[in-house]
């Protein structure tokens, strides 16, 4: 048995739920996928699959195979390309953990661009605001904005966009436009309880000076996407990244207020799953998602070093 060979058929059969699936992916037929993994069940003296009449589902025993083979897999598709001496060409799958919102509004438009520069690479996008288990989830790469809670994790800084005051004009022409933070207390404000670097609570700095306020709203919100249906219903300002309004900040349905007092800027950051290096595939999306919002946004951290 090629157990490389075999690890990989296996690796296919769980990500597309199939053996039939696998067997097409390597042009070979059913019943020898299905050998290949009694095989392997065989070798390992466990079972790895639950099969069904309708599914297929790893054991226990089989999703920690699972993530384990696929990071073997992952590191001698590493030694080939280093042999090579290029990155060209990156084949196989790829996870990605995003923002709903930031991956709609700047990862996804994007993808066109990626996948015809690797034809053989797929890609799978999983979208959660929350902070997902990489290693538990499997993931590759995880794209996340703000404090990180978690520092023994692998991270890039690789980007890193300013926070504003934000209200579309109707808002502001119905209640007044602020121009100092103090003003702020007299507005209506949509809070988005999970920003970490302040909620409603809010220090903006303008040379030496500091002031300090607390946003007053009868709304609270949790999701990027409902913070910003709110602000376009006018419900409010709001304090956001320029990366959650970008589109609109350019067309004006949007504007920003107070634009010469600072707030904390947001960073976006690459993270890896702790204890693995990182994979070409991994690697390669991250720089293409900085150099992608570099043009826009020009981040005075790109190219930031990495910390562990």
């Amino acid at each position: 048995m090629d157990r490389l060979a075999a690890m990989e058929i296996y690796i296919r059969v769980v990500d597309t739920g199939s053996f039939s699936a696998a067997a097409r992916h390597f042009d070979i037929g059913q019943p020898a996928v299905s050998k290949s993994v009694a095989q392997l069940e065989e070798w390992l003296g466990v079972k790895l699959l639950l099969r069904s009449t309708r599914s297929l589902t790893p054991t226990q025993a089989g999703q920690s195979f699972y993530l384990r083979a696929k990071r073997s897999v992952e590191e001698a598709d590493e030694a080939v390309l280093a042999a090579r001496g290029t990155a060209a060409g990156l084949t196989g799958k790829l996870r990605v953990s995003a923002a709903v919102c930031f991956a709609r509004l700047h990862i996804v438009p994007r993808l066109p661009e990626f996948l015809e520069k690797h034809p053989e690479l797929d890609l799978e996008l999983i979208l959660d605001d929350r902070n997902i288990d990489l290693v538990a989830e499997g993931i590759d790469l995880a794209l996340r904005m703000g404090v990180l809670p978690d520092s023994s994790m692998t991270a890039k800084r690789i980007g890193e966009a300013r926070r504003r005051v934000l209200a579309t004009p109707e808002y502001l022409a119905r209640h007044g436009t602020p121009t100092t933070p103090s003003d702020l207390l007299s507005h209506r404000a949509v809070i988005y309880s999970r920003d970490l670097g302040g909620g409603e609570h809010w220090t903006f700095k303008k040379e030496t000076v500091e002031q300090s306020v607390k946003l007053e709203g009868r709304v609270t919100i949790s999701a990027t996407e409902g913070l910003r249906a709110a602000v376009f219903s006018s419900l409010g300002i709001a304090v956001a990244s320029e990366w959650a309004f970008s589109p609109e900040l350019r067309s004006g349905r949007v504007v920003s207020v107070i634009d010469d007092w600072y707030l904390p800027n947001i960073a976006l950051s690459a993270l890896y799953p702790t204890g693995r290096m990182a994979s070409s595939k991994a690697r390669h999306f991250a720089t293409f998602v900085q150099n992608s919002l570099a043009p826009e946004f020009a981040p005075e951290l790109l190219g930031a070093s990495d910390r562990s």
